[in-house]
């Protein structure tokens, strides 16, 4: 009986939203209703208000929606959606300052001599506008208004002109900073956690296990992942627009002729286009640079683009007046210093220690007050010139504001939703294909394509993304990241701008187009443009790394990069080192034997023997990685044949727990009309015989589970154990084969830094003997907070501890002079080897270290080297089917 609700409640939404109904009400007035409705019905019907409700009841699911989207939005760590207006200001600042108008005119001249020349400008200031202002309306209405009428002037196909303009103004949904990207962004953060405790179950369920390894869980995403996730496949559309005009250009140069500029190609004309070129193109650089640089968030990045903006407008809206670029040369002043001054400077006002300090942070104050003033200028500038700051700041209240109304009222859609038992019914269908995952992905993206026929973006990311994100990231068996998903689809929700009959592109153009142009002609030119999108989709599709690479990298090199000895990169960095191993195994044997010849007898004879130890473990490698792949090739050989037989016994087993599902539901229906008075009719009756023949199909679904799945899951199980203590055994062999070292050296090179102790450690004798015990524990102490600092000298501090102890709970003196001795005595002994090893040793060690650290000791590392993050980033770019482990 619920799905005849949660048919009510779609039938309702979509009746409301098609008929132009307001989204920010259509959403929650849907649910209010539909809710309410079930609650009466069960009323009146059952007696039981909760009776048409998978679980709970109308207030629970009533105030679930705006329950959860206090829980996400209210926490301190959930910031995304603070970057929303920043940009949304961002862009309309822009829009207002004429900044679009200025770049068609200049890149139409410049591109305008080749074929198709126009066209391609278009395509260039589309994406430009898109990494700046990236509102789709300003963009299309603001080329709509100049770029058209040149192009049909100068003889342009209609449809390839207003096709060209509807598709370039689109890109800003793709190119960031973009405001679905952070929608995404934040709706599959919320989708991650979902599918990740799905994930869990299902291991728990397959393997008994309740703790899931880590290289095993789904990958969440962020803004800025979203951000640097889709830069490449922006621009591959980009790339895709400009080739086809190119192409059709020069097979009919009738549809797309070359336009000669009339002025000459002199100073003035590359002056003319770099002030046009240049401030977007640094404002871009500045939002974007500032996130991939690790310098900014994105909440951060958005304050810059808005202050940018707002320095951009400030020059711009005062053409040809007085000091019209003054206000934004002391601000791109001041932000130089700035950047200067840091560099030289620890601008840090609590931990002022010298002169040089001080200075530094007045020129910093003085730099930060010009910016201040340089945008402040720039802002009353906008605020005096046709009001502009008062329209801006109107239209960005107004577009958030309508954000996160539609944000609340699609949280109270999905909880109802969710009520009636939708997710459910959509994993069931879309888990129930026969393609696995593709075949889900495949489904969710035609109705994410169809739907954009008929709803806005915004409404797809905020009800069907929730709905659907959950079940495609939770799938192992494609395995696919969070940032790949979100960039998908946006690019696919790209197209309904384009598609009729509510493509706001095309309502956008039509309003500006002269009447020789056609609504037709429209709906005609951006057919192109929608199969260069979908082949967009798929090229990104085909090729992951082209979404997930840059995220990957940047994050491995970024300073909060986790270290090599990260489980998640085992896999990849391991494949990178064995092929180190392949070409320099000479090399590494080379180093062990000159190694071996290094005088260490007058070292400690514990570090002699872990050396000696580790030398062995070095050699021994080589073998250990023979052995990795051995076990690698002798499980992927199986893998072969067992791989169709997991996939066809895990459908079935899925397909079982779905019919145990709805034999639940049905005896918990019979145990309601029991309660409710009616335990015979028809109605009970037909219930039981559909729990019989679900019985049965249950028993028919186990029947064709194969006889010999035990034994080949077993067999499974145990190459895949013999991999992985292949490779435990490894990992273990190499860090001991790296530690001795890495400890040795450390101690060597902190010899100075021991040595300078001696004079403090001496005069704790006089301290000991005559000063008060209160006062002398504390100066204790403070060698013991020296000695702490450096590496290798513990048995030393434990007998001045010791002292100490011997002061405090004795007061015995001679007990604590005697403790104190046997420190000196380590001390300078320490000191002693130390110091030897720094003159004859330690260079031979650096060089031995030099030789092992890219390979044998590379998983001790602080940090990835450059080269080794390339390769991980390349390698964690694809994805993996897992599904085997489950």
């Amino acid at each position: 009986m619920e799905y005849y609700f949660l048919a009510l409640l779609l039938l309702v939404m979509m009746s409301a939203l098609i008929s132009g109904f307001p989204v920010a009400f259509s959403l929650p007035g849907s649910a209010i209703l539909t809710i309410g409705i079930a609650a009466l019905s069960g009323y009146i019907f059952t007696g039981d208000i909760d009776s048409y409700f998978v679980q709970g009841g109308p207030v629970e699911w009533l105030t679930a929606g705006v329950t959860n989207f206090r829980s996400l939005y209210w926490d301190v760590e959930r910031d995304t959606l603070i970057a929303v207006p920043l940009f949304v200001f961002m862009g309309i600042m822009l829009q207002r300052s004429k900044i679009a108008e200025d770049l068609l005119v200049a890149m139409a001249q410049l591109f305008g001599p080749i074929p198709g020349g126009l066209g391609i400008s278009v395509v260039f200031v589309g994406a430009l506008l898109a990494a700046t202002t990236g509102i789709v309306g300003a963009t299309v209405i603001a080329m709509g208004l100049i770029s058209l009428p040149a192009m049909l002037q100068n003889n342009y196909s209609k449809s390839l002109a207003t096709g060209t303009i509807c598709a370039s103004g689109t890109l800003g949904q793709i190119i960031p900073p973009s405001i679905i990207l952070i929608l995404l962004a934040d709706q599959l953060s919320n989708a991650t956690d979902i599918a990740s405790n799905a994930r869990q179950t299902a291991y728990r369920e397959a393997t008994g296990e309740f703790v899931l390894p880590s290289t095993l869980d789904v990958t969440s995403t962020s803004a800025g992942d979203m951000f640097m996730g889709a830069f490449v496949p922006g621009l591959v559309l980009v790339g895709l627009y400009m080739l086809y005009i190119l192409i059709y250009a020069l097979i009919k140069p009738e549809v797309a002729p070359p336009v000669l500029y009339e002025g000459k190609y002199d100073l003035k004309f590359v002056m003319s286009v770099s002030l046009s070129l240049i401030p977007p193109l640094f404002l871009i650089f500045a939002v974007l640079g500032s996130i991939v640089l690790g310098i900014a968030t994105v909440n951060q990045a958005g304050s810059i683009g808005a202050i940018g903006a707002i320095v951009m407008g400030g020059y711009r809206l005062n053409t040809s007046k007085k000091y019209t670029y003054f206000p934004a040369v002391l601000a791109i002043g001041a932000t130089i210093a700035i950047a200067v001054i840091l560099s030289f400077y620890q601008l840090n006002v609590k931990n002022i220690k010298s002169t040089s300090d001080a200075i530094g942070i007045f020129l910093a104050a003085t730099a930060v007050i010009v910016l201040f003033v340089g945008v402040f200028w720039s802002g009353w500038r906008i605020y005096k010139i046709d009001n502009t700051l008062h329209g801006v700041m109107i239209e960005t209240a107004k577009t958030t504001s309508m954000v996160f109304i539609i944000l609340i009222g699609a949280a109270m859609l999905t909880s109802a939703f969710r009520g009636f038992g939708g997710e459910e019914l959509v994993k069931g269908f879309l888990t129930g294909l026969e393609g696995g995952f593709w075949a889900q992905f495949v489904v969710v993206m035609a109705v994410i394509f169809l739907l954009g026929f008929f709803l806005d973006f915004i409404e797809i990311a905020v009800v069907v993304v929730p709905i659907v994100a959950p079940i495609l990231l939770a799938e192992p068996s494609a395995n696919i990241t969070a940032v790949w998903l979100g960039v998908m689809i946006g690019m696919n929700m790209q197209t309904s701008f384009l598609t009729p009959p509510f493509g706001f592109a095309l309502f956008y153009l039509r309003g500006v187009a002269p009447p020789s142009v056609k609504t037709l002609h429209i709906y005609r030119g951006v057919i192109a443009f929608i199969l260069l999108q979908l082949a967009g989709l798929a090229i990104a599709g085909y090729f992951p790394a082209l979404v997930n690479y840059m995220p990957k990298r940047i994050y491995l090199t970024s300073e909060n990069a986790p270290p090599p000895v990260n489980p998640k990169l085992q896999v990849c960095l391991e494949d990178f080192i064995f092929n180190v191993y392949d070409t320099e195994t000479d090399l590494l044997r080379s180093g062990v034997e000159t190694a071996k010849g290094l005088d260490i007898s007058y070292i400690p004879e514990k570090h002699q023997k872990r050396l000696t130890e580790a030398h062995e473990r070095v050699l021994a490698t080589f073998g250990l990685v023979e052995n990795v792949r051995n076990a690698e090739k002798e499980l992927a050989s199986f893998i072969v044949e067992y791989r169709p037989l997991h996939k066809k016994v895990r459908f079935l087993q899925k397909k079982i727990k779905f019919v145990e599902i709805d034999i639940k539901d049905m005896e918990r229906t019979i145990r309601r009309l029991e309660n409710s008075g009616e335990t015979t009719g028809t109605i009970v009756s037909k219930i039981k015989e559909n729990i019989a023949s679900l019985q049965s199909r249950k028993s028919e679904l186990e029947s064709k589970i194969p006889e010999n799945w035990k034994a080949e899951r077993e067999k499974y199980l145990n190459l895949a154990n013999a991999e992985s203590k292949a490779r435990k055994i490894y990992r273990l062999n190499v860090d001991e084969a790296y530690e001795p070292l890495m400890e040795l050296r450390k101690f060597i090179v902190h010899h100075d830094s021991l040595a300078a102790l001696e004079d403090d450690l001496l005069g704790l004798k006089s301290i000991i003997a005559n000063d008060p015990e209160k006062i002398a524990m504390k100066k204790i102490k403070v060698v013991e907070k020296l000695l702490g600092n450096v590496a290798g000298s513990s048995k030393i501090k434990s007998k001045i501890s010791k002292a100490r102890r011997a002061l405090k709970r004795n007061s015995d003196r001679e007990k604590a002079a005697g403790f104190l001795e046997q420190g000196l005595e380590l001390f300078f002994q320490e000191v002693a080897w130390r110091g030897q090893a720094s003159d004859q040793l330690l260079a031979g060690l650096n060089e031995y270290e030099g030789t092992l650290s890219g390979s044998i000791g590379a998983r001790l590392q602080t940090r990835l080297s450059s080269e080794q993050a390339a390769f991980v980033a390349s390698c964690l770019s694809e994805h993996r089917d897992v599904s085997l482990a489950f």
